[in-house]
């Protein structure tokens, strides 16, 4: 295949998929067909399913840029300079911020989320591994500063994430924000205390 081609068919991968999301968000994510997003784009289904094997294969990468967004902003925190206990907080916030965003303010979006989580797409599981990676790197970061105390590095991380489930799983966003329980200030002083070292 020439570069040429190549091109245009990546152009025309990203052209499904951002018509896609937008009929994702419109209409919903259940009701959306491969024949409506076709119909945007002026083109046959069958030139669809030339990019994308199954309807599902669309909504992972939809749901794959989503939350490639939400790392690729968590490792540039993580790469910033500067003392690691506010990038740590800024990280923490910035994911339940953008998660809140991008799912918990659009009621169609939440429902593919809704849907991802129940059939357990890799693509969940990856960026839960990635989120938690990302968190342990800044842990890394701040045991060698001497911020951070922390013997097991992958333990310490998994903790984090499970405390600040609440404020990042999107259907936990929605389904706390109404009920009792710690700010998300709160709870990021929580974490920083269990990991700050014990003079």
């Amino acid at each position: 295949m020439t570069l040429v081609a190549e091109h245009i068919e990546g152009d025309t991968r990203d052209r499904i998929l951002e018509v896609a999301e937008r009929l994702f968000r419109q209409i919903g994510y259940q009701k959306t067909t491969v024949g409506d997003i076709a119909k945007e784009l002026r083109m046959s289904p069958a030139n669809v399913y030339r990019f994308f094997e199954s309807k599902k294969a669309i909504h992972q990468a939809v749901a794959q840029g989503l939350m490639g967004e939400v790392e690729l902003e968590a490792q540039r925190i993580v790469a910033r300079p500067g003392p690691v206990k506010e990038r740590f907080r800024e990280l923490l916030t910035t994911i339940h911020r953008m998660n809140s965003e991008r799912y918990v303010g659009d009621n169609k979006l939440h429902e593919m989320v809704e849907i991802a989580m129940q059939e357990d797409w890799e693509v969940c599981v990856a960026h839960m591994e990635c989120i938690a990676g990302t968190i342990g790197q800044m842990i890394a970061q701040g045991v060698a500063s001497g911020e951070f105390e922390a013997p097991d590095l992958q333990l310490a991380s998994l903790c984090a994430c499970t405390a600040m489930m609440r404020f990042f799983h999107p259907q936990m966003i929605a389904q706390c924000a109404t009920k009792p329980g710690p700010t998300i200030d709160q709870m990021i002083d929580f974490v920083i205390a269990g990991l700050s070292p014990r003079h």
